[in-house]
């Protein structure tokens, strides 16, 4: 841990004004203490903030927080480490965002949330390269290295905006190490970014590292773009139930050939991820202990209202790590696709093709599925070799057994 001195003035001062003894002032702003706090973070790791300020921070939250819902969420990110919860949803700051996600604005549904916070790896990736946001030294990326990610990221930014082969993507390529600076800039200024409201503001606390390593802060936006992505995902896999129980197997189908585009986005998001330095990756995943992907409950939501998971793998660590979850799937009123499916079995009045439309819908996804977990046992087998998870997992070999899983195994020949 650091000791006070280390805290920037300004931070201590904005500290101080929350933790007076006498009244809050009407002007302390949630987004102003968040934002101070956060430049601090990023310079020195959340893992080194020295003990006083979190304490202090501690009290802020007890204190002043009630009608405050985002400095709430935000605090309890912060804080994980310090009060000894560190886990994947408040490393990767989720409370935040799914608080932005619910603010009422359209513009922050879960698929435009993926293509926010890729555009914001972009800008990060420009602006850190022209020498703001961050000191010097701290493992900045190469210009081929750079380029590639840009390239990349812009494919993924681009699908989003409904420009999939269009726009700046198209004209980045491997020359991007020789583009100027200035033009990198003026891109930077044509991407989308979150609305301008109270809410929105809240987008730019929302990465936390551990350490303070370049790569950990587009490792974090990626990792929370599968998590929004697979937030739609299941949102897909609720309507496609709904509609199946209503006697709609073209709407079902139609919303799980939704969920097998995004499937296509989650399997692309494994090509920036390559990018980053093992010496990096392997830098602060040493800080990371205790958060681990095997924790994301919106995947565990999506598999189960795919499908009942077979009763070996509720009862092991991936359900067990995601108790809420494995509380909604034991629930005797939770539903699954595969239980709807085998419903329409019963009932009549749908035409084979429309069977046949629906159970090809079905095999895409699970094809879908199967790819994008091989993609990412291939690159964790790359990145982290023999060592284990940092979920307390066994790492590449956990990865490998869930290749056996599928999702719709109840329908037999489906998939």
């Amino acid at each position: 841990m650091r000791c006070a001195r280390d805290i920037p003035t300004s931070t201590r001062r904005t500290v101080k004004r929350w933790t007076a003894p006498h009244r809050l002032p009407a002007d302390c702003d949630g987004i102003s203490l968040a934002l101070s706090v956060t430049e601090h973070v990023r310079r020195s790791g959340k893992h080194f903030l020295p003990e006083r300020l979190l304490t202090q921070l501690g009290g802020v939250r007890h204190r002043h927080t009630t009608g405050r819902p985002f400095l709430d969420a935000f605090l309890d990110c912060l804080l994980d480490k310090h009060e000894g919860r560190f886990w994947n949803r408040t490393y990767l700051a989720l409370p935040v965002l799914e608080l932005l996600m619910d603010a009422g604005h359209p513009e922050l549904g879960a698929d435009r949330m993926a293509t926010l916070l890729m555009s914001d790896v972009v800008r990060f990736e420009i602006e850190t390269a022209g020498g703001s946001r961050e000191g010097p030294g701290r493992g900045r990326p190469d210009p081929a290295t750079l380029s590639t990610r840009l390239r990349h990221a812009l494919r993924f930014v681009t699908k989003g905006l409904g420009h999939p082969q269009e726009g700046e993507a198209g004209e980045l390529p491997s020359r991007t190490a020789r583009t100027p600076q200035s033009r990198l800039e003026d891109l930077v200024d044509s991407l989308p970014r979150p609305p301008a409201t109270e809410a929105g503001r809240w987008f730019d606390v929302t990465v936390q590292p551990v350490y303070v390593l370049h790569d950990e802060y587009f490792f974090i936006r990626v990792l929370q773009i599968h998590e929004v992505l697979f937030t739609a995902m299941a949102a897909d896999m609720k309507q496609a139930i709904a509609a199946l129980r209503g006697g709609c197997p073209r709407t079902a189908a139609h919303r799980i050939d939704h969920a097998v585009s995004l499937f296509e986005d989650a399997a692309a998001l494994f090509r920036t991820v390559a990018t980053m330095r093992a010496d990096q990756f392997h830098g602060f995943r040493q800080y990371t202990e205790g958060a681990s992907a095997i924790q994301s409950e919106q995947y565990k939501r999506f598999e189960s209202l795919c499908g009942v998971p077979t009763a070996p793998r509720l009862c092991s660590s991936a359900f067990t790590s995601v108790p809420a979850v494995r509380a909604e799937v034991e629930d005797d009123g939770h539903d699954t696709v595969a239980r709807a499916r085998l419903g329409l079995r019963d009932g009549g009045g749908f035409a084979q093709a429309e069977r046949d439309h629906l159970d090809a819908a079905l095999g895409r996804l699970e094809s879908k599925h199967q790819r994008w977990k091989s993609a990412h046992r291939s690159l964790a087998a790359r990145m982290l070799g023999d060592a284990h998870g940092s979920g307390y997992t066994d790492g590449v070999p956990y990865l490998t057994e869930c290749l056996d899983n599928r999702l719709f195994w109840q329908l037999g020949a489906t998939g």
